[in-house]
């Protein structure tokens, strides 16, 4: 093993999923049809080694079942304004240890944690 390459994200709706995830930042790598679903393939810009799918079709994977996606910033306040002006709803930043987090939840529930070192 060498690295991780696509993490599924489980979704609902995949239109109104990518709409979130293209304002929160990632660009679109593929969409296309997948047998009788649809294969959308979303990555942040420049690390399209590390992808996200949209997926529909894992009974065991419901959607907003993910907790803990944890997506590093430089600028956490800048992101969050960032954020906020796309009418995205970013969560209070939480100051630890081992850096500062701020939770965003897309449509389906699915909690993502920006943060910043």
């Amino acid at each position: 093993m060498k690295s991780i390459s696509i993490i599924s994200i489980p979704v609902t709706d995949q239109q109104a999923a990518k709409e979130f995830y293209l304002k929160l930042g990632f660009k679109l790598v593929v969409e296309a049809p997948f047998d009788t679903h649809k294969w959308v393939q979303l990555a942040l810009p420049g690390q399209e080694k590390v992808s996200i799918t949209l997926v529909t079709w894992f009974p065991n994977m419901q959607p907003g079942c993910i907790n803990g996606f944890v997506i590093n910033t430089d600028n956490l306040d800048k992101d969050i304004e960032e954020l906020i002006a796309q009418g995205i709803i970013v969560g209070k930043i939480d100051q630890t240890p081992w850096g500062r987090f701020a939770a965003v939840t897309d449509p389906d529930g699915n909690r993502l944690s920006l943060h910043q070192n």
